[in-house]
């Protein structure tokens, strides 16, 4: 089983940056790729972007061009910068694998976009 843990959420005005970090109990090589999530009140949790073993990224049009996954295998850690945030980005942000494979989701991060 692995485990996740999210940080580097908070507050931030529109058109201002974050740095999530995602950290694994255990390798992530294994996965086909790993995936950021997020959650907004009344909403189902939906992929935001996506990082393949091989560094192929993926991202949701919502985001496209603003956000920015990457991965650092030997810290078993996934990263999104996000910048330009907008009011509607505001959500609980997770990391899993994508596939989810049944995989723990973790305690998330908040992100709240506000002015």
């Amino acid at each position: 089983q692995v485990h996740f843990v999210e940080s580097g959420g908070g507050l931030v005005q529109p058109g201002g940056s974050l740095r999530l970090s995602c950290a694994a109990s255990r390798s992530i090589i294994s996965f086909y790729a790993m995936g950021w999530y997020r959650q907004a009140p009344g909403k189902e949790r939906g992929l935001v972007a996506s990082i393949t073993s091989g560094s192929n990224t993926n991202y949701a049009d919502s985001v496209k061009g603003r956000f920015t996954i990457s991965r650092d295998n030997a810290l078993n850690t996934v990263y999104l910068q996000m910048n330009s945030l907008k009011p509607e980005d505001t959500a609980v942000y997770y990391c899993n694998s994508y596939p989810t494979l049944g995989n723990d989701w973790g305690q998330g991060t908040q992100v709240t976009v506000s002015s």
